[in-house]
């Protein structure tokens, strides 16, 4: 027994009654058979991994990276456990299942271990980039190798002086009389960019042609593997791996390419069209981010809810007698302010994948969903992560300043997610500048009133000034337009928009929970359904009035 036990009854309630999720290849049985079989999988073998990894980290010598003690072999359980292949096409290997139950599999493994979570992330992106764009011959040959997990796959986006801004990419991409490319350059905070989990690495780098233009209209997108089809090991080394503030087991390189003349890479797609191809993979990455933000929180609140059920001190105010933390109402406080932002980031990014399920089967409304709630799942819930852990520490007082205890691990690690993937100001002027504005809010009200459809009767009236000032501010940001004004009310308006749609979404799991047969479940959900509204709910007008009136000082 471990300290992370999946809540597989939250998942497979919210997918089912909550979002009505339903799929012609999967029924309740297989949903609940699955979700178990990764929860053996999450809690017995990589959650022990978690905190040895840590303080082990990784080892890099002559260019090879050791992963932490426990790391190679559990791969190779999740790997040969057929995992990896679970929401990949079948013609290439895969099983084909949806999103929306891929992404509860995905949380498990992300709360278990971070760091290890971080290796098939990075290589869904690349999967999902190849199966898009790539030509079929690159489908044919990489396809069933990296959705099997015998090889892994990366992104190589950032350099030294171009981290969010791509258009200042200086690696070079030169062309070969027989249609390959010389790949040189440097890239730096490269996941899992070297290691010894897999038999091969594929790289997909951002590089510019000769002569292509400047800024972001001139990159491109290679394929550029660790080993090359006739086992010959390509010019790509790692250089360095970062020590970090957390992911400690998650080897973070600095990738040189082309020291000895040039590392071999292969064109996806049309030269220059690299920025859009990278944001398949971007996408794809943000709302598998989202994710982490909520695994992460609810581990750290499974943790925590153990140790103020365990510590005693001080004297309850009701009995009189030592009482263990968990009986002082502040400590509850804190706890259910963990609880139910967990449950409320875990209802917006299951909604998110439900609906990336339908778009994938070509429903447009769907895709419509999925593109406003993915700036709004990565930021919302990686900054409620980052305030979670933070809890967490607190409820574990001086213990969780403490390493031993493990809490503060969760803090570190989860301290990464409001920046990577694009970071969180760049997911709310996404959500501002191109979700909003490209269609004048018609996407943005379009999900407000489905949010306000599905609210249950008693809590319209709880809602309806939030959802008012929401639509205010949507409307405020139209008529702003594309200027500096927008990008000051870009942040409080997502922070909002997050407050109030996972709120809605309780409110309706509250509703679908009390038709359940089992009571205290319903019960539950209906004391944190009413400390959400209570207590959480209230913060959203102050940040939508930041937004309308406190953003014109910026």
């Amino acid at each position: 027994m471990t300290d992370y036990q999946p809540p597989i009854m939250d998942m497979t309630f919210l997918l089912e009654q909550v979002l009505g999720f339903k799929h012609d290849a999967v029924d309740s049985s297989m949903i609940e058979a699955i979700l178990g079989e990764a929860a053996k999988l999450a809690s017995e073998v990589l959650a022990p991994l978690n905190q040895p990894g840590d303080k082990a980290g990784c080892k890099l010598k002559d260019g090879q990276v050791t992963t932490a003690p426990g790391f190679k072999e559990a791969y190779a359980q999740y790997r040969d456990g057929g995992w990896n292949a679970l929401p990949f096409d079948a013609g290439y290997g895969g099983q084909g299942l949806p999103w929306a139950l891929a992404l509860p599999v995905q949380e498990m493994w992300q709360a278990a271990n971070m760091a290890f979570g971080l290796c098939p992330l990075l290589n869904q992106g690349a999967v999902e980039a190849i199966f898009s764009h790539g030509s079929d011959e690159q489908k044919n040959y990489y396809l069933p190798k990296l959705i099997s997990g015998e090889w892994t796959g990366t992104m190589n986006l950032t350099e030294p002086h171009a981290g969010s801004d791509l258009g200042l990419i200086n690696a070079r991409a030169d062309k070969q009389d027989d249609g390959s490319y010389k790949i040189s350059g440097q890239k730096i905070f490269i996941t899992y960019g070297e290691h010894d989990m897999a038999e091969n690495i594929i790289h997909l780098v951002l590089a510019r042609t000769r002569g292509a233009p400047e800024d972001i209209r001139g990159i491109s997108l290679f394929i550029v593997p660790k080993f090359l089809a006739d086992g010959t090991r390509n010019d790509v080394i790692c250089t360095g791996i970062e020590h970090k503030l957390g992911i400690h087991a998650s080897p973070t390189c600095t990738m040189q390419f082309g020291d000895k003349g040039g590392a071999i890479g292969y064109l996806i797609g049309k030269e220059t069209a690299g920025i859009k191809y990278m944001f398949t993979m971007m996408n794809n990455a943000r709302l598998s981010v989202g994710l982490q933000g909520v695994a992460i929180a609810e581990r750290a609140y499974q943790k925590a809810l153990a140790y103020a059920n365990d510590r005693v001190q001080g004297k309850s105010l009701v009995s009189g007698q030592r009482a263990v933390i968990a009986e002082h109402a502040d400590v509850r406080r804190m706890l259910l302010s963990m609880r139910t932002k967990i449950e409320a980031g875990r209802a917006l990014t299951y909604e998110a994948a439900v609906a990336l399920t339908r778009a994938h089967e070509g429903d447009t409304e769907a895709q419509a969903i999925v593109d406003v709630l993915t700036p709004i799942v990565k930021a919302w819930c990686t900054n409620m992560a980052c305030e979670v852990t933070s809890i967490g520490v607190q409820i574990h007082g001086g213990m969780g300043f403490i390493e031993e205890t493990g809490a503060a691990q969760f803090y570190r690690d989860a301290r990464i997610l409001p920046i990577y993937e694009g970071t969180n100001g760049i997911q709310a002027a996404d959500l501002a500048f191109r979700k909003i504005l490209r269609d004048n809010g018609v996407a943005a009200s379009a999900y407000i009133n489905l949010m306000e459809k599905r609210l249950p009767p008693e809590d319209k009236s709880v809602f309806k000034d939030n959802i008012t000032a929401l639509r205010q501010a949507t409307d405020f940001i139209v008529k702003s337009g594309a200027g500096d004004l927008t990008a000051a009310v870009a942040a409080p308006y997502l922070e909002a928009f997050g407050i109030i749609a996972g709120g809605a979404l309780l409110s309706l799991s509250a509703q679908k929970a009390a038709a359940l047969p089992d009571k205290k479940f319903a019960e539950g959900k209906l004391k944190a359904k009413a400390f959400f509204l209570g207590n959480i709910l209230p913060f959203a007008q102050a940040h939508l009035k930041a937004a309308t009136e406190g953003s014109k000082t910026v």
